[in-house]
């Protein structure tokens, strides 16, 4: 699954090029730098990649969604729908911008439900974030039909399908934004860092100053006599960020490829046992294979497949028990915790009402994940793991069915 697994000497080549210069900061330092701009070179390769016409580097994917949210106008007692299963960033990022978040069922493609998602659009809605979630496509088309008929911007929640497409068109390039992670566990990896796209030029200037102290970047100005129309933060990438996502983004077609290979030869393990069934996926050809989920008929026979699988070291992930992904388990949400010591934002927000979410808000998701089981993919999966998986498979079919 994550890009670390093929680091090899061409990421060490990028940073040597880096380290030679002794730039490490993105902007500025021309004379010194000897031509020499990785975050520059990698937003123009991406956005190449993808078809987008603009694209900017972050220092995180968490920072992509705030700078994204910012750049919308997304403000205090704005609501912004995502959906129950998605890191929790995403809705950490609609808190930050004074926004309440509001979340929608997911679908057995474990992204947003469009019916879900128009049930709960209201008066305040301002922005809908639908995430693509382990790897593969929500229902982007549809989504966007609802939101293009209410006139709500979409940011497309990319962060764990870097590569992604839909019917030949790339994952983040429907919405008016799309986000993308690059952690240590992402398909492709700087360690830290994101990345932000869209076409709409107004949106990318806006993301651009916001993400850098509101610098507007102008042409020929020294940095310390730059404009800015507006406050923002600092979500930069230095340049060993992007000198690791230049030869990572080249790894990426490689990456794919390699975990498409392993998640068949897995899958027809699985398909060979009667019960077991498979996320829906929209378009297989681009999936990015990161993942591969599949339900058991209940709960009691997920829970005691995956319980032999894990006797034998091959357990996969019970999102229902996850604690950072599934929407019931967001304890910090429920309990309204914070270091503020007005309670903000949970308590007595600009809207003069406290954030009350129920964990049992979400019962289409909830009945979905009792019976989700998920095996990460890797790039590389030796002959001898595979055939360790086949026995643990078989072991665990014959216990349950």
């Amino acid at each position: 699954m994550p890009g670390f697994e093929v680091f090899g000497e061409e990421e060490k080549k990028e940073i040597s090029d880096v380290l030679e210069t002794g730039v490490l900061f993105r902007y500025g330092f021309e004379k010194e730098r000897k031509g020499i701009w990785k975050v520059a070179e990698l937003e123009r390769r991406f956005a190449s990649m993808c078809g987008a016409s603009y694209s900017l580097a972050v220092s995180s994917g968490s920072a992509t969604l705030r700078v994204a949210l910012a750049a919308l106008g997304v403000s205090p007692g704005d609501e912004v729908i995502t959906q129950g299963f998605t890191f929790i960033a995403t809705w950490e990022a609609i808190i930050e911008s004074g926004a309440t978040p509001v979340f929608a069922e997911v679908d057995d493609t474990l992204c947003m439900e469009p019916a879900d998602l128009e049930r709960k659009i209201t008066e305040r809605t301002k922005a809908i974030i639908p995430v693509h979630m382990i790897g593969a496509q929500a229902n982007i088309k549809e989504i966007m039909t609802i939101a293009n008929r209410h006139g709500i911007p979409v940011i497309e929640d990319t962060a764990q399908a870097a590569g992604g497409t839909l019917d030949g068109d790339y994952l983040g390039t429907f919405g008016a934004i799309g986000i993308f992670s690059f952690d240590p566990v992402k398909t492709m990896t700087t360690g830290e860092g994101g990345m932000i796209i869209t076409s709409e030029k107004d949106l990318y200037l806006n993301c651009s100053a916001f993400h850098d102290h509101g610098h507007e970047h102008l042409p020929d100005v020294e940095r310390g006599l730059d404009n800015r129309r507006f406050p923002g933060f600092n979500f930069r990438m230095m340049e060993l960020q992007g000198a690791i996502g230049l030869a990572q983004l080249a790894k990426l077609p490689f990456i794919i490829q390699e975990q498409k290979k392993n998640k068949e030869k897995i899958k027809k393990m699985l398909q060979r046992i009667e019960g077991i069934t498979f996320r829906s996926i929209l378009d297989p050809d681009g999936d990015t294979a990161t993942f591969l989920a599949f339900f058991l008929p209940d709960a009691q026979k997920a829970r005691r497949f995956n319980q032999v699988l894990s006797k034998n070291n091959v357990g996969a992930i019970y999102y229902k028990d996850n604690t950072w992904h599934f929407y019931p388990n967001w304890h910090e949400l429920f309990k309204g915790t914070t270091l503020c010591k007005t309670g903000w934002p949970f308590k007595n927000n600009i809207r003069g009402a406290d954030f009350l979410y129920r964990k049992d808000a979400l019962p289409k998701t909830e009945a979905l994940f009792e019976r989700l089981l998920v095996f990460p993919i890797s790039v590389k999966m030796p002959e001898e793991r595979l055939a360790h998986m086949i026995t643990a498979i078989e072991a665990a079919a014959q216990e349950v069915f």
